[in-house]
């Protein structure tokens, strides 16, 4: 999910790994599963099984679970039929949300996504209605007690990273979806781990939100979706500043 502050927002998906693995190895085997069928089972050959496996290995799915699910989408284990599609539209305060989805079934999947919007002021839209306000992008989040913003810049810009940024107490890199697995190994061969790392998609510009009862409602429109079986992410170009959350997490 992107909005608040990106780093954030990478950070609270990565606390909910912590409460929900178990759901999210689930809707991350989909993934694979997707991807080994459109592509093959070789991540060599097949990038988007190799970003497919790199987000599974980050949250610490197990070896056997990526094995099984690679195999289900080559057809060497029974599967079942997954389509993939973007559900987007508007949040609480104009705030654009865009869903990525895996589903075994659209007709179910579709008015369960939409009661979520509309039960939390917002509003299911036509396609195309806020993906062209988001950027696909690698992003990692890196706490700044363990490099400073000089040292993460030689080691990750000469292995793609296009930008970082201080948040805090933690810098946000970003870069190129294809650069994600050698900014990844850089990181890695420098002993910097990150607090998060995933491909994501980052708004190219953001709504303020400046009113708590808004953001606590944008924060529950996310964090529903994010909580759906078929949501794989959730993106939102919503910025809610610390004085806000202050309020909100009262």
């Amino acid at each position: 999910m992107a909005g608040h502050s990106h780093s954030a927002n990478i950070a609270h998906r990565k606390n909910a790994v912590d409460s929900k693995r178990a759901k999210l190895w689930s809707k991350l085997a989909r993934g694979i599963i997707v991807a080994a069928k459109m592509g093959g089972g070789d991540p060599d050959a097949n990038l988007k099984l190799r970003y497919a496996i790199a987000d599974a290995k980050a949250v610490s799915m197990p070896k056997e679970n990526i094995e099984r699910a690679v195999k289900k989408g080559t057809g060497e284990l029974e599967s079942e039929a997954l389509d993939e599609c973007l559900y987007e539209g508007y949040g609480p305060g104009g705030v654009a949300v865009l869903c990525e989805i895996l589903t075994d079934n659209r007709h179910r999947t579709a008015p369960e996504i939409r009661k979520i919007f509309e039960h939390h002021g917002g509003k299911l839209g036509a396609t195309n209605c806020v993906a062209w306000l988001f950027e696909r992008k690698g992003a990692f989040v890196i706490s700044a007690a363990k490099a400073s913003e000089d040292k993460l810049m030689e080691v990750t810009v000469g292995a793609g990273a296009e930008d970082i940024k201080s948040e805090g107490d933690v810098f946000l890199v970003t870069c190129p979806v294809e650069a994600f697995i050698a900014v990844a190994e850089a990181l890695a061969a420098a002993g910097i781990e990150p607090e998060s790392k995933q491909i994501t998609r980052i708004p190219t510009n953001t709504v303020e939100v400046t009113d708590p009862e808004v953001a606590k409602e944008v924060l529950k429109l996310v964090e529903l979706l994010d909580d759906h079986d078929d949501v794989q992410s959730v993106s939102a170009n919503f910025n809610i500043a610390d004085e806000v959350m202050a309020v909100v997490e009262k």
